[in-house]
């Protein structure tokens, strides 16, 4: 009898949830939704509220009052905003190069080569997302190494580790964030728009600029995205191969392990947040992300 009750209480929630789809929706989402609201948006609120607090300089114990002493601190210490402007110059940088490596990589491997190959060359621009970052990171330490292979290209520019190294290696890091979306955007490319453009007497490069740019646009803000936020917040790769340069990362970390300022660190943070958002909206200023 209970078995029967069961499958009619199966049968009644099945026949339920198939007369009210926003039910089902409701019912799939929530799951994702509440460990994003705990998980991610509970941890910012968290990091928020312990940014307005203080440490003891005597106990080194975290007072709970509200101050704003670490952002005046923030504001006023040229340390911090000679940091700040160099992460902000790095992580654009590091944009840069790989949106101008990624384009025409992107475009050879979408409309270009044969399917083969075309596979062949995704898997070979994938397959240095499967390796250790530590190992990739000290990889470039050792090529850019004063008196390594490619020291050459950071000779009288930064001696040994430095700025110029720091930006390499976060470019090879990052370079396949910004690969795939430019190539995914190529492949929705008509093939027949680029021939037809041929057709009317358009020059390749013509074509490319006022044909297929405006449509990879898109593609290449998703990856900038990647590029840009993966800059502002890295310290490991910063640590290993910048030598005495830092990038807001290693304030952080400084902060929160060396000094066991939390509040301060906290507060720092708040840096790169803000810069990824201002970034976000410059973008959908553009319209790239409503089509990308």
């Amino acid at each position: 009898m209970s078995q029967l009750q069961a499958a009619g209480s199966r049968g009644r929630l099945w026949a339920v949830l198939a007369t009210r789809p926003w039910l089902r929706l409701t019912l799939l989402l929530v799951p994702p939704m509440a460990w994003l609201v705990v998980a991610y948006l509970g941890s910012i609120v968290v990091l928020l509220v312990s940014s307005v607090w203080t440490v003891d300089s005597f106990t080194g114990a975290v007072v709970h009052s509200f101050t704003w002493a670490n952002y005046q601190q923030i504001l006023t210490d040229p340390l911090f905003r000679t940091v700040t402007l160099r992460t902000i110059g790095v992580a654009l940088a590091v944009t840069v190069v790989d949106a101008v490596l990624a384009v025409p990589l992107a475009l050879f491997m979408a409309k270009v080569v044969g399917p083969r190959l075309r596979i062949a060359m995704v898997i070979a621009v994938t397959t240095p997302l499967w390796a250790s970052y530590l190992v990739k990171a000290y990889a470039w330490r050792g090529l850019l190494a004063p008196n390594g292979p490619l020291d050459w290209l950071t000779r009288g520019h930064s001696p040994g580790y430095g700025l110029l190294t720091t930006a390499m290696t976060l470019a090879y890091l990052w370079l396949p964030y910004m690969v795939l979306p430019i190539y995914a955007a190529f492949e929705k490319v008509p093939d027949s728009l680029l021939e037809a453009s041929a057709d009317l007497g358009a020059a390749d490069r013509t074509t490319l600029r006022r044909i297929a740019a405006p449509l990879v646009f898109p593609g290449i803000a998703a990856g900038s995205v990647f590029t840009f936020s993966l800059t502002m917040g890295d310290y490991i790769a910063v640590t290993i191969v910048g030598g005495k340069t830092q990038l807001l990362g290693n304030l952080i970390y400084g902060q929160l392990v060396t000094a066991n300022n939390q509040p301060l660190a906290a507060a720092l943070t708040v840096i790169p947040i803000l810069a990824v958002l201002v970034y976000l909206l410059a973008l959908r200023a553009t319209g790239a992300l409503e089509e990308s």
